[in-house]
């Protein structure tokens, strides 16, 4: 019980001093994102929507391990499907992955800043060595 109000804690700590600025659903995005199957599927629906058996037409997984999949990607809203007729296409939702690719912004700007500052630094670190060798 005291590992879980220690977490709560960290997270609301985080959340007040502006640190964390993502919205709720960032964890089911990377969980989304993080699996390579559901990457293609993604990059399949970039093209246009499709139904399950469409999807899983080219993959090594069987129609019901794609629906699963699609199920992921839909609760993380990367994707939605609507009923059309018999079929239940499944539409991609890329407004979505902004979050992620925000979120990700934000520590590119932190790493630029970190590895310019360390360019600096070696640089200043060969003068020095540089001056002292003469």
């Amino acid at each position: 019980m005291l590992k879980w109000r220690h977490f709560v804690y960290n997270n609301i700590v985080m959340e007040y001093i502006d640190y964390i600025t993502s919205p709720e659903n960032l964890d089911a995005v990377f969980h989304a994102l993080a699996d390579e199957t559901r990457r293609a599927i993604l990059s399949r629906l970039a093209n246009g929507e499709a139904s399950v058996n469409e999807i899983a037409e080219p993959f090594k997984i069987s129609q019901p391990a794609v629906s699963r999949h699609l199920k992921v990607l839909e609760r993380a809203g990367l994707i939605e499907r609507c009923i059309d007729e018999q079929r239940r296409p499944a539409r991609l939702k890329a407004e979505r992955m902004i979050v992620a690719v925000d979120w990700l912004y934000d520590f590119r700007q932190m790493w630029g800043t970190s590895f310019n500052q360390l360019d600096d630094l070696l640089i200043q670190m060969k003068q020095n060595n540089d001056e002292g060798n003469r």
